[in-house]
């Protein structure tokens, strides 16, 4: 029998790109949002069921099914919304409180680099902090507090989570409001767009090789109670980057120091890939170049579609 994977917010960027790694290794695969898929993020393959992972009572009953695996993708992804920490935290117990009733073999919480808040770059899952000191968003404030509260599930229950902490993921079918989707089809359209200075140094990471480490931690049952950085370590300059992306598309005109920094950004951020690295014996594929070429073909070829 196939194994069965449960991708929560299986209708977003990372999920559908999960879940189209999942079916190639012949998952069964549900999807589990509050809403339907984008045209361009629909798998025939997928079973899609909704609910809001907050309202617990109804989470419960579309949650009868049993799962080999389970990955929380979900949650608001506005950093400061009044539903943000609910979507978070109180979401990720209620999935924990169905699934650790459960015998599943694996929950793979996908958290994120802003829980790292003002520590300095590279960042370490080692690291201690006061929490709340150190972050300041609703988004950043829940995801630390759902990775504590997880880490203590494991080590009291012995509950099979582990933890990533993601940088920023870009690819093909992702949402344009993210900087290099913007950009790019700004530059496609070849249009005057706003942007910040410029001088802030961001940790970059092409979404297939955030796929395949994910996956490969499926299987790999030492990597339970543990956090890793899913990020290039290598920083990049983002005036460097739209640029690249405006020579690469041979069009655009981006106006630099239009836009502010928000008050919680800092201007380095990036993380340490040398956990990751060693416990998995893995490293990106695919650098900034190559991910950057192959995103925009994507946009180029999608472009006159209106996908």
């Amino acid at each position: 029998m196939k194994k069965k994977i449960l991708i929560v917010g299986g209708t977003g960027f990372i999920g559908y790109h999960f879940a189209k790694k999942c079916i190639a290794n012949k998952l069964e695969v549900t999807s589990l949002s509050r809403s339907k898929p984008k045209k361009i993020r629909y798998l025939k393959e997928v079973k899609y069921i909704f609910s809001d992972i907050v309202d617990k009572k109804n989470l419960k009953l579309q949650l009868t099914d049993n799962y080999n695996y389970v990955i929380n993708l979900g949650g608001d992804v506005d950093h400061h919304g009044k539903r943000t920490f609910k979507s978070h935290y109180n979401g990720c117990k209620n999935l924990v409180s169905i699934f650790k009733k459960k015998k599943i073999e694996r929950f793979i919480q996908v958290g994120s680099s802003v829980e790292y808040g003002k520590l300095k770059s590279p960042h370490k899952e080692n690291a201690t902090f006061n929490f709340f000191k150190s972050v300041k968003s609703n988004y950043a404030k829940a995801k630390l507090k759902s990775s504590i509260y997880l880490l203590n599930i494991y080590k009291k229950e012995r509950f099979p989570v582990t933890i990533f902490r993601i940088y920023l993921t870009y690819g093909p079918a992702q949402d344009n409001n993210r900087v290099i989707p913007f950009t790019i089809q700004n530059c496609l359209k070849k249009k005057k767009f706003p942007c910040s200075d410029g001088e802030q140094l961001r940790d970059f990471i092409y979404i297939n090789d955030v796929i395949d480490i994910m996956f490969k931690s499926l299987k790999k049952k030492n990597s339970i109670g543990e956090i890793f950085n899913i990020c290039s370590g290598k920083p990049t300059n983002i005036k460097d980057l739209i640029n690249l992306i405006k020579n690469n598309v041979k069009s655009g005109k981006p106006q630099f120091g239009l836009i502010d920094l928000r008050k919680d950004e800092e201007k380095i951020f990036f993380g340490s890939l040398e956990k990751t690295k060693k416990f998995f014996r893995w490293e990106p594929k695919v650098n900034l170049k190559k991910g950057i070429s192959k995103t925009i073909r994507y946009y180029e070829n999608n472009f006159k579609k209106k996908v």
